[in-house]
């Protein structure tokens, strides 16, 4: 990653508009390297011994939180280990695995007409 796309990319994180990133060039291409290393297969469904076919390419170490790995397929641990940095996953592993929070916070939704017992 060049400092300049380094430069773009935390700007983009710093405006909260990460969206031109998965956009660009360069994410298309790696996202596509890294579903084609791993078959289309969605990797933590795989660890569990199903197959689901992979729809998005999850950033291990956030976005935001170290955009400097942004495109790098693995990363060094704290411990000296290599380790993945993007899988690929499906759209239900994305957002129950990956992303727990954001099903948390989704607000209930209202029934479409109020419940009655008279």
């Amino acid at each position: 990653m060049t400092p300049d796309f380094l430069r773009w990319l935390t700007g983009l994180i710093e405006a909260g508009d990460v969206h031109p990133f998965y956009v660009c060039r360069e994410w298309l291409q790696v996202s596509q390297q890294v579903r084609r290393m791993d078959r289309d297969e969605c990797q933590i469904c795989k660890a569990r011994g199903r197959y689901r076919r992979a729809e998005l390419v999850h950033h291990v170490n956030h976005l935001r939180r170290a955009p400097a790995l942004a495109l790098d397929i693995w990363y060094t641990d704290g411990e000296g280990q290599r380790q993945r940095n993007l899988l690929s996953v499906c759209r239900a592993c994305h957002e129950t695995v990956c992303h727990p929070r954001r099903m948390q916070s989704a607000p209930a939704k209202l029934p479409v007409t109020p419940e009655r017992w008279d």
